[in-house]
């Protein structure tokens, strides 16, 4: 792969609580509380396919210069989300690069 764009935001990806016991069977991929992804335009290797469908729209919206208060963000650039299941709660975080 040749990735030749230069991105201009880095998002990262916090695992905050898996289900009621924040346990990794409570997950289909095993995610955990303090697991990490970060990622600039690719798929985060290892993090859930659903909930890169939900967030890669709000990505969209930081590169489009968006402020994530205005879909219930706790910042301009932070965001807590629930997956698509209703199992892994996250943040969302963007960081200009």
């Amino acid at each position: 792969m040749q990735q030749w764009y230069q991105e201009e935001w880095r998002f990262i990806v916090t695992v905050l609580g898996v289900g009621k016991h924040d346990s990794a069977r409570e997950c289909r991929v095993g995610l955990e509380p303090g697991d990490s992804f970060s990622s600039t335009y690719a798929c985060p290797a290892g993090f859930c396919p659903k909930s890169v469908m939900k967030t890669y729209p709000i990505m969209e919206a930081v590169r489009s210069g968006g402020d994530l208060r205005a879909l219930g963000g706790d910042g301009p650039h932070s965001i807590e989300l629930v997956c698509p299941d209703g199992v892994v709660r996250f943040r969302l975080t963007a960081e200009r690069i």
